[in-house]
């Protein structure tokens, strides 16, 4: 898979392709990683990017001449294939992990990043074949969203992970077809190494005993639990089977019951007011 990234600031990249698994990716070939400076599709001797924006206003934006020169030259030197062309922006579709395995199917994919007040708007409806937002929030510019969604990406393209079942199991994966077990959107369970007693905190001993379909369930019960009290909404879009809709009851009934440690519960008058259960 190739990546070509535009940028005005390529030298920002260089340490986050030296670590972890953009290296790993890129050295074993499976990933090529190529900088582009925004700078060098300029005409003019300043190497002029940016201007004031039409109708007043603070900050200066992108001007649309050096990115379509970019992309254009991007197109030519690969035979004109259609290549998927990202604009890193906050306007843009939130990125998620099933963003990330569509992406994960293209052979490549150029990423644009803007800076400053933003990038002249005939850039995201003449050129961009989409827009991207790793969240509700604003950075200084999409060089370090442009880093996540690469990052996010390389982890799913066929062997660049030693275990191809981790991206599969990771949280928010989604399954590729309806008969596939292990990813279904949900947050991932707890995860422990050893020792298995640290200063007094244990290990689930379920976790110790061996039966693997125990196992199973504790981690599915324990993954549905952190979905649903971190993040329920994401219940909304998976398919439960019959075992993990009752294993989310039993898990809602639960929260509901009254803990008993040494205290007096709190349980609702018939009033509507809260009084001391005797």
């Amino acid at each position: 898979m190739i990546f070509d990234v535009v940028t005005i600031f390529p030298d920002f990249f260089r340490s986050i392709l030296e670590y972890g698994l953009l290296k790993r990716a890129r050295v074993s070939g499976q990933v090529e990683i190529r900088l582009h400076d925004l700078r060098d599709f300029t005409d003019d001797r300043h190497r002029s990017v940016d201007d004031r924006p039409f109708g007043g206003g603070p900050g200066m934006v992108f001007k649309p001449e050096p990115i379509f020169r970019a992309v254009e030259a991007l197109k030519a030197e690969s035979g004109g294939a259609q290549v998927p062309v990202v604009l890193l922006s906050p306007q843009g579709r939130l990125l998620t992990q099933a963003v990330a395995q569509e992406f994960a199917k293209a052979p490549r994919l150029t990423l644009l990043c803007g800076r400053y007040e933003g990038v002249d708007e005939r850039v995201a409806e003449y050129l961009a074949t989409e827009e991207i937002s790793i969240g509700d929030y604003v950075l200084s510019g999409g060089e370090l969203a442009a880093a996540v969604l690469m990052e996010t990406v390389v982890r799913l393209v066929p062997g660049v992970l030693g275990n191809e079942a981790s991206a599969a199991e990771d949280s928010f994966s989604l399954p590729e077809s309806p008969l596939e077990n292990g990813a279904q959107g949900l947050l991932d369970c707890p995860h422990y190494t050893r020792p298995a007693d640290f200063c007094g905190h244990k290990v689930p001993e379920v976790l110790l005993s061996g039966n693997h379909q125990q196992v199973r369930r504790w981690r599915r019960r324990r993954a549905l639990e952190k979905t649903w009290r971190n993040r329920p909404e994401l219940l909304a879009r998976v398919s439960l089977s019959d075992e993990e809709q009752a294993l989310l009851e039993d898990i809602k009934r639960a929260a509901c019951e009254p803990a008993l440690h040494g205290e007096k519960a709190f349980a609702p008058a018939a009033s509507g007011r809260t009084v001391k259960s005797s």
